[in-house]
């Protein structure tokens, strides 16, 4: 992969619901269910029914590997916990990729940690069977590279390449600046861009 294209192109959403080789699918579609007259368990159903397997990917993208299916559970059950909270319903799709987001972190601080107290290596690539359908052979270089890449740096290019939020959807879900989300955008596409080049070598 020797190009910005390519390589923007490999995080890009593809066209339809799923791509048939596994690749990750469009944007958010909008919800057909209106929150704001649903009750809380209707729609939290909805939004599980809705977004389950687009978080699970997003968990797996940000490093979350085995863990990415209790990471999207917690997730749920803190939207349920905090639902009364949520400034608009509508918001709530936003509060679940955030929280996807700080977890995912919070697991690979927590493996860091780990191994300079353990003074042994934990292996982050053991992988669930439904790790290993949302994730088809085209895309393991893609997450090994992703992996090389800062917390910050792999969650801005996740949400901005794979996801196509804006700038300032992305700004929102990370809980920092629109300058820091271009600089870690910035940063990041240029480390991925060197590594998968070295891969491709």
């Amino acid at each position: 992969m020797t190009s910005d294209t390519t390589t923007k192109s490999t995080l890009a959403p593809q066209t339809g619901p799923a791509a048939a080789d596994g690749a990750p699918p469009t944007r958010i579609a909008p919800l057909a269910l209106d929150l704001s007259d649903a009750d809380r368990q209707a729609a939290i159903a909805h939004l599980f029914d809705t977004h389950y397997t687009q978080l699970l990917r997003l968990a797996v993208l940000l490093g979350a590997d085995a863990d990415a299916e209790d990471i999207v559970s917690e997730a749920f059950y803190q939207l349920h916990r905090r639902w009364p909270k949520l400034k608009t319903p509508e918001a709530a799709a936003g509060y679940l990729r955030s929280i996807v987001c700080n977890l995912t972190r919070m697991r690979i601080r927590h493996l860091l940690v780990a191994r300079r107290h353990a003074h042994r290596e934990v292996d982050e690539h053991v992988s669930s069977a439904e790790h290993q359908v949302l994730l088809q052979d085209d895309h393991h270089a893609l997450v090994a590279a992703l992996r090389s890449l800062s917390a910050r740096q792999r969650q801005a290019l996740v949400l901005k390449y794979w996801l196509d939020l804006s700038e300032s959807e992305i700004s929102a879900t990370m809980g920092i600046s629109p300058g820091a989300v271009k600089s870690h955008t910035a940063r990041g596409m240029t480390k991925l861009k060197s590594v998968m080049r070295g891969a491709a070598r």
